[in-house]
Order: C-alpha cells, then structure tokens, then sequence
C-alpha cells in the first residue's frame, strides 16, 4: 500500500468490497480512494489492473460506487431499488469489455484485456453488484450494525446472521466499546 493513505478494506465480493472504499459514512468518513492512482491501486490489487485512470474516470467510478451502496443498502433493507442507482449500475455495465474466464480452481475470474481502461473494470464491479442484488448468488445482502459504517456487506455465513462488515475493524471497535462500558459499570470486575 501506499505510505499516506489508509489500507484498503478488502473482502471477497468486489461490488460491496468497492463500496468500502468509502468507509464510516455515519460517522468521520474515510475516503479510500481519494486519487486516481489509488482506484488503479484498487482495481490492481482485485485483479482488475489498468495502466492508468483519470480524475473523470475516478468520478465514474465513485459514482458508481455511491449507485452500488445505494441499491445494495435498499435490497437490503427490502425497499424498493431507487430508478437512478440502478440506471448507473446498467450504464457502467454495460460499458465495459471484460471476459470470464473459469480458473483451475473452478472458480470464475474476470479478465481485462491488457488495452483495459478504467471503464472495463468498472462493468465488471457493476456486473458483480447486479448479481448479489438481484439474488443471484448463495448469501444475503445485510447492513453493518455498527452505527458509523451501516456499510453493506454480502452475509455468506451459514447462519445468514453477521452483523459486522468485517469483524477486524466495525465488529471489534464494538467489543471494546462493550467492553469499556461495562468496565466503567463495575470498576473492579477487571481485576
């Protein structure tokens, strides 16, 4: 990672993995990707490398890394999709030249041909973001319980019952914030 900027909360669905680039929304946000060169960090680092992306390529992707968090956090929530959210999803979708391509593993993998542009990688986050919200995959779009993020997440648990978008940062901030409260509750419980 680049020295300066903070790390990339990274996860294994690329559409709300990219809404997190844009983390703490209800609190003090963090802006993970606040340069061009940091989307192309981005996109490198979710195997999605493009050479180089610009300021208007950036406001694309932001964009429709806004459309995506929109539709997921209505899907999940169980309200309607809003009509704008799902025109960029479609638009940047559609935009794009990306191939799929099945690894030794079984599992599929998109490739960007080595003329890629910031565009082709974008369709195919929106193409990930149009396969989770329309159900298409095995898991439940769900909300992150801590108050400052309410980031959308993809719960492929067994249980179906995670609260945390990610367990290392918003789940364990409020263990401790649990733990503090009741320290202070009874002072000598801790010893």
């Amino acid at each position: 990672m680049r020295p300066g900027f903070p790390d990339f909360r990274l996860g294994n669905v690329l559409a709300t993995s990219f809404t997190g680039t844009l983390s703490e929304r209800h609190g003090t946000a963090v802006e993970r990707i606040p340069t061009p060169q940091r989307l192309v960090d981005w996109l490198a680092v979710n195997g999605l490398a493009v050479d180089s992306c610009t300021t208007a390529q950036l406001d694309l992707a932001r964009e429709l890394r806004e459309a995506i968090h929109a539709a997921a956090t209505a899907a999940a929530l169980q309200e309607a999709l809003p009509a704008s959210a799902v025109h960029v999803i479609n638009d940047r979708s559609a935009q794009g030249r990306a191939a799929a391509v099945l690894t030794p593993e079984s599992t599929r993998r998109w490739q960007l041909s080595s003329a890629s542009c910031v565009e082709d990688a974008l369709s195919v986050i929106a193409a990930d973001a149009i396969s989770i919200i329309a159900g298409e995959r095995d898991g439940k779009l769900a909300l992150c319980a801590s108050p400052t993020c309410r980031a959308a997440f993809f719960d492929t648990s067994q249980s179906r019952t995670r609260k945390w978008c990610d367990m290392n940062t918003c789940g364990n901030r409020q263990k401790k914030a649990r733990f503090h409260a009741n320290q202070r509750k009874d002072p000598g419980s801790g010893e």
